[in-house]
């Protein structure tokens, strides 16, 4: 006995039009899922290039750019030392006045003792 099997054009299969519908109805789920991973994935790519343009954008920094911050750091340190400067001629000048405050008060004593 052989057990030929003839496969042509004219060939017919019967399924039960259940079993039809489902594959079907799998094959456009399976079908539209991929193509809805693929979407995500492409907006997913795009976001983090945009972002990473962004950011690339961002940290250049042309040499005027970095003049000016150069400039700025030079300013901000000459600023502090200045104030520093000024407190402590604050500070001296407080002294200062103190002092000649004793001072005329001790001339005043002076002249009184020498007076008697």
């Amino acid at each position: 006995m052989s057990s030929e099997f003839k496969v042509s054009d004219q060939t017919s299969v019967a399924l039960p039009i259940k079993n039809i519908v489902a594959i079907v109805s799998a094959i456009v789920v399976a079908v539209w899922t991929y193509f809805g991973i693929v979407e995500r994935l492409n907006r997913i790519e795009t976001n983090e290039k945009l972002m990473a343009q962004d950011l690339l954008k961002k940290a250049e920094q042309t040499p005027k750019n970095q003049e000016m911050y150069m400039l700025i750091e030079y300013q901000a340190k000459a600023l502090d030392k200045h104030s520093k400067q000024l407190e402590e001629n604050v500070h001296t000048k407080v002294l200062i006045s103190q002092l000649e405050k004793k001072v005329d008060k001790l001339e005043k004593e002076l002249d009184s003792i020498r007076g008697k």
